[in-house]
Formats: C-alpha cells, sequence, structure tokens
C-alpha cells in the first residue's frame, strides 16, 4: 500500500522541482532574447530606445528620428554609430529599408 502512495509522491515532486528550476533559468536570461526557429540562437540585448536617443539627437524631427530609427532596430537588430551617416555598417536590412514614397526609412 504504501509503494502506490510513493509513486505519484515522487512524479509531484519532480515536476515542482522542474518548474521552479525553468524559472531560475528565465531569471538569469532577462539580457537575452530566444529565436525561435531552425537556427535557435540567443541574441544579445539591444537598447533601441538609448541608441536612437544618441543617433537622433542632432535630427531636426527628433520624435520622428526616433519612431524611424526604433522600428528600423527592432526589424534589423542594428544602429549605426554616429548622428548620421555609417549606414552601411548595419548592412542591407538598414539600407534597403524604404517608406511607401520609396525614400530610406532608416536615419
Amino acid at each position: 500500500m504504501a509503494y502506490r502512495l510513493l509513486l505519484p509522491i515522487a512524479v509531484l515532486l519532480f515536476c515542482i522541482l522542474q518548474v521552479s528550476s525553468e524559472a531560475q533559468i528565465e531569471d538569469k536570461e532577462e539580457s537575452q532574447v530566444v529565436v525561435k526557429g531552425p537556427n535557435r540562437r540567443l541574441l544579445p540585448f539591444l537598447d533601441c530606445e538609448g541608441l536612437c536617443k544618441v543617433r537622433c539627437s542632432k535630427h531636426s524631427r527628433q520624435n520622428v528620428c526616433k519612431r524611424a530609427c526604433g522600428t528600423c532596430c527592432d526589424r534589423c537588430k542594428c544602429v549605426p554609430p554616429g548622428t548620421a551617416g555609417n549606414r552601411e555598417m548595419c548592412g542591407t536590412c538598414y539600407t534597403d529599408m524604404t517608406t511607401h514614397g520609396n525614400r530610406p526609412k532608416c536615419p
């Protein structure tokens, strides 16, 4: 009779341990983003808001610039250094993105 109770208790303890260990792993990975798919890999955290604030600091229309820069940063995972130019450093994703009027989207 004791063996009948031992198995469910052991399974319950195992499940509780699995849930608690997964919660600890999630706490440690706050600064990384998991990419789903066949090439599962971890990408470093990218502070798009801070990088775009620096990029658009000398722009005449800072709010418009920050909004466009934020979109480009989210999609391409890159913001070029400096306040202007250097767009090639982020690759074709950043340089080829255009608006509906066929103008370059990313500042």
